[in-house]
Order: C-alpha cells, then structure tokens, then sequence
C-alpha cells in the first residue's frame, strides 16, 4: 500500500517540472473514467475556460492510483479537440463518431470530462505514467483484443496508439477516423467488462485539431488562419543531424507513423521528434549524396528494430543550370532482415531551398506518394504530415525558404479556368452568328410589278 500511495508523488515532479518550462496555450480534452465507483467528487467540475495544469492533472489523477484494482487504459490519439465532440456528432446528423464514447460515459460508475488540459502535460503523460510506479506496460497495436491477456495480480499500463487523423483531407475521412477510434475504445472496454476485469479509462490527444467550420465567419478569416497556421504548426523543433559543429539534415513532420500489415500502427512521432528516442549516428552527409538513418529499438511489441532510410542527392540540370536536391526513395528495415522499399515522386526542390509536403505518404489521395517498389513494401502503409526536409545548403541550424509540393495550378483553379473558357467560346460563338445575319437589299414596290428573288440568291 505505501507503493500504491508513492505512485502520486513520483508522477508529481515529471508533470511539475513540465509546467514549469511549459508556455503552450494549446490544450486538449481528456475523458476519464472507471469503473469502480466514487474516483472523484461532484466538486471536481472546472469551470468553463479553464486549462488544466501539470499539477491539477496529478491531483485528478491520484484515484487512480489509490484504488484496489490499477488497471489503467491509456487510449491516446494524435490529434483531439474539445469541438470535435459537438461539431463532428452535429454536422452529420445520425452519424455520431463517439457513439460509443458517450454510452461508456453515461453508463460508467463514475467518469469526469476536462474539457481543456494543457497539451505540455498530456504529451509526456505516457512517460510520466511509467515512472510513476512498477507498471506492467503493454502497447496494443492489434486490433483484435479479443488474445489480450491482463494479469489482474499485478498494475497493467495498457497503451492504444489509435489511428492517426488525416487533417489535411476532408471533415468526412476525419469523421471515419475518428469512428473507427470510437468503435476500437469501445471493443476492447467491452471485452474487459465481460472479463469482469475492473478498469479506469485516460482517452485524450498529444495535440489540438484543427477543424474547419463551416460557417460564414470561416471564409472571412481563412486567410489569417492560413498565414498563422505554419508558425502554430512547429510545436516541437525539427529533428537535426550534424557533422562536427554543422547540421547537414533537417527533418520535421507533424505527424511519423507507419501500418504494418493493416493492423499494426507505430506511432514515431513522439520517438523522433519530442522524446528523441531514436539513433541517428548511421546518417550520412556529404555534398553529393545524404542519407538520414532513422533506428528505433522496440517501437512496439512483435517489432525488435526499426530502421527508416531517406535516401536523397544533390546534383545539377543544365535545363535549369541550378543544383536540385532529390529524395530518391525511402527504406525501411524490420529486425535487420525484412528490407522494403518505395520510390519518391514529387519530392524536389532547388539545392539551396527545404522541401515541404502537406501529406506524403502510400496512398493515393496524397500530394507526394511513396511508391512500392518491391514486394515487401506492399505490407507497410507510410504516413506522414507537414513534412519538411532539407539535406544541403542548411545555414543557422534552420529551415530555408520552402519549395511546396503543391503546385500552381489547384483543382480550384483548373474549374476556374475552364468554366472560364467554356463561357468565352459561348461568347464567341453568339457573336460570330449574329454577324452572320443579313438584311434584304430589295425590297418590293406596290406601284411595280412584283420583286422576283432566284433560289441561287
């Protein structure tokens, strides 16, 4: 019992000493609750506007640790908002993406919703779980839950990596991700509760969402939000390899992760960018060629050693007599054995500038695809947003200016144009026949005999 009780207190200095250096106004929701009764009491509600700190988050979460059963669920999505839940669920009218979200909380024991909790305090919430107490960690990527094995004689941590949300699509893949999370929560709750295993559930994000909203206010203040939404974007600093006392590669992405056989997610974004647990002492640089080597030590279970490869070359074109730098394909190496390999389209930029890439990934819908170019880089799925990567002609440890992979000509304007065109050739077609219309030069005259016209005239 004086274990359980140090649990609290161990979990208080991380979460102290990142609000301490924390400065972020972003926030996310964080939905808690158990299925034992009585966590928290009916004073714990926080008023409206309010940002749940590091400290607070401890106190709330100290029942969690007192109670006899620490079964702890960690559901931790990338990306979540306190509008998703009322936005999404009333924009589709029977569709409600939480369904099973909202029967859980209706029906639990005891439950607690927070709508604001700061993002510095639940990005590192997974680390300071763990050193909070002698947990049995177990990470669960396989969908089917049904051969999950829970050893109730000792504290279980169990962590779901949910899938990724495709921002930069549309509201309707958001709306799938986001149900296809929600019935993922709702299968393995279930599974648990018909085990009589007893449980307490954390469901919140690393960062806030952004979502659009359709409304008249959006239109007249899109242009703003796009000019901001770049600096907002760099919530962590890029990713740097160096030579000596220069930086020879910068990679940054809003969001790394990988599918291996449509079903096992690995998340590497917190890895790469935020923890920084990841060797990169095997890239290379030089003026011609630069390959950034990224090695992860048990990503997730199944999985002993990852490797990842961005191959790219620097070399020059007469047509533009400029040097171009190229990301020419990208590897991944599974346990020092299974070697896949995709091949790059659309990924170049001047030498001297970075390249920029809202999506890049496998599939189709995306602005830079990855494509498989042997057979087993068909059983991996590559995601990737707000991609960035320079790896020449890098100056002051920073980014250069960034060539986009979008190109000038959007489907936006391609309408424009050529509903454009089709008005003009109407135009111009009435035009040309009203020009072709003649009036008579004779006419007939009452007094004479009557006006003959031949059939050839």
């Amino acid at each position: 019992m004086a274990r359980l009780r140090a649990a609290p207190a161990a979990l208080l200095g991380p979460l102290a000493l990142l609000a301490a250096v924390s400065l972020a106004v972003d926030h996310v929701p964080m939905l808690l609750w158990s299925t034992q009764r009585s966590q928290w009491n009916p004073d714990t509600a926080l008023h409206e506007g309010h940002i749940v700190s590091a400290q607070e988050l401890t106190v709330l979460l100290k029942p969690f640790f007192d109670q006899n059963s620490r079964n702890l669920i960690l559901f931790l999505q990338d990306t979540l908002s306190i509008d998703d839940f009322t936005y999404l669920s009333e924009s589709y009218g029977n569709k409600n993406p939480f369904q099973n979200i909202q029967e859980i909380l209706q029906s639990s024991p005891s439950s607690l919703v927070l709508p604001a909790v700061d993002c510095m305090a639940t990005k590192y919430l997974l680390r300071s779980l763990q050193e909070s107490g002698d947990w049995k960690l177990t990470n669960i990527t396989n969908l089917d839950v049904s051969q999950l094995q829970v050893n109730t004689s000792k504290p279980n941590l169990l962590v779901v990596q949910l899938q990724p949300l495709v921002s930069g699509l549309n509201e309707i893949s958001t709306l799938e991700a986001i149900a296809e999370n929600d019935k993922i929560i709702g299968r393995l709750t279930m599974d648990l509760q018909e085990r009589g295993i007893h449980f307490s559930v954390i469901y919140t994000a690393v960062r806030p969402s952004r979502i659009s909203r359709r409304t008249d206010v959006v239109w007249e203040l899109r242009r703003q939000l796009m000019a901001t939404e770049e600096e907002d974007s760099l919530s962590y600093p890029p990713l740097n390899v160096t030579t000596g006392n220069d930086t020879c590669i910068l990679y940054y992405a809003g969001n790394f992760s990988l599918r291996a056989n449509n079903s096992v997610l690995i998340d590497l974004t917190n890895a790469t960018f935020v923890t920084r647990n990841v060797d990169i002492s095997s890239s290379e640089c030089s003026d011609s060629n630069t390959t950034l080597s990224l090695k992860y030590t048990r990503p997730v279970n199944g999985i002993s050693s990852l490797e990842i490869r961005f191959l790219m070359t620097n070399k020059f074109y007469g047509g533009s007599a400029r040097n171009w730098s190229t990301l020419d394909s990208v590897e991944i190496v599974q346990d020092g054995e299974m070697f896949a390999k995709f091949s790059v389209s659309v990924i170049s930029a001047p030498a001297e500038y970075s390249f920029h890439c809202q999506l890049v990934g496998t599939s189709n819908l995306y602005s830079a695809r990855l494509i498989p170019s042997n057979n087993e880089a068909k059983n991996w799925d590559v995601f990737i947003s707000k991609f960035q990567i320079q790896g020449f002609n890098i100056e002051n440890n920073q980014f250069s200016y960034a060539s986009d992979c979008t190109g000038f000509f959007t489907p936006g304007i391609w309408m424009g144009l050529v509903t454009s065109i089709l008005l003009l050739w109407i135009l111009t077609y009435g035009i040309h026949m009203i020009m072709q219309l003649t009036t008579n030069n004779r006419f007939d005259d009452p007094k004479g005999p009557a006006l003959s016209v031949p059939q050839t005239e």
